[in-house]
């Protein structure tokens, strides 16, 4: 699926009257999920593991 279906699909299942600030930041979160899918399948990026410790220190500020 072309980036332009994949975004054509979301903003379709998207509800009325979203604002477009709130729809740029949906198409943020799908680019930024494309992108790690990518860089899982040639083994990049960063582990499982790693992502946790990420997420822990987020959450914890």
């Amino acid at each position: 699926m072309s980036s332009k279906e994949m975004v054509m699909e979301l903003v379709a299942k998207l509800p009325e009257g979203m604002p477009l600030p709130e729809i740029a930041r949906e198409i943020e979160l799908l680019a930024g999920l494309q992108t790690a899918r990518e860089q899982a399948s040639r083994n990049e990026g960063v582990s499982v593991e790693e992502a946790h410790k990420l997420v822990d220190s987020w959450s914890s500020k």
